[in-house]
């Protein structure tokens, strides 16, 4: 019998820019009217007389102190902020500058006298133990300074991710990925700017970061944290009062 001549086509899989012509990309996900969103929370944030923007961990540390120690402060107040409202963080920052807020100060206080100044932010106990573990650390391992990555600072005791990526905006000037919060991860969710519900902050970070424009990760944890104090509250949100009624995916249910 004759063997067919028809060749066997061969499927051939270029690398992305190999080949006569690399394969389209898929367009990149993004939020419904997630512009038009943004836009109108700006305009809700333009007075800026947020908590975040008169006690925020930005407006915590001394401006006037040398670079290594000013980083140094905004780490501590991001450490206390956690589960504290900023007016409480900001109060105990007060009170730890009084006391002269360098490495070498906390180090040489006692467990009882820094529980005394911090008190009452949330989980005092446990953040005295921390900060004098990560202080400690700071001194052996950083020269007293704090690192300069996410990756390193996250190693610290007491440090999340969020105050890792903060920490970078503000001690460092530095932009490594978005500070996702509760207030984040709550608004990020009702304005559907997530593909899927996500369950915590960290995931809410990774779910951002994959379509958001890379220069507004700075912006976005401010605008967010300020509109989510004033408006988007955790209960009882303000929908009546917001911009967005019209075109959140949440104010039709709340």
């Amino acid at each position: 019998p004759r063997r067919s001549r028809r060749r066997k086509s061969i499927a051939i899989t270029y690398e992305p820019g190999q080949g006569d012509g690399a394969e389209p990309q898929r367009p990149r996900w993004e939020p419904r009217d997630w512009r038009e969103q943004l836009e109108r929370i700006r305009e809700m944030r333009r007075s800026r007389d947020a908590p975040v923007d008169e006690m925020g961990v930005q407006k915590c540390y001394d401006s006037s102190a040398p670079p290594q120690v000013m980083r140094y402060q905004v780490l501590l107040a991001l450490m206390l902020s956690s589960q504290t409202k900023d007016q409480v963080t900001s109060a105990a920052m007060v009170r730890l500058r009084q006391h002269g807020l360098t490495v070498d100060t906390v180090l040489q206080m006692d467990d009882e006298t820094l529980g005394q100044i911090i008190y009452p932010v949330g989980f005092w106990r446990n953040k005295v133990k921390y900060i004098k573990q990560t202080t400690a650390i700071l001194k052996q391992k950083y020269g007293g300074d704090i690192p300069s990555t996410v990756e390193e600072l996250v190693q610290l005791p007491g440090v999340g991710p969020k105050m890792a990526h903060l920490a970078m905006h503000i001690a460092w000037d530095s932009v490594a990925g978005i500070a996702v919060d509760t207030h984040v991860h709550r608004i990020s969710n009702r304005l559907q700017w997530v593909k899927k519900e996500t369950k915590n902050p960290e995931e809410t970070r990774v779910a951002l970061e994959d379509w958001l424009p890379r220069e507004l990760w700075r912006e976005i944890n401010w605008l967010l944290v300020g509109f989510g104090q004033q408006t988007c509250l955790p209960v009882n949100p303000r929908c009546s009062q917001c911009l967005n009624q019209d075109i959140c995916p949440a104010a039709r249910r709340l």
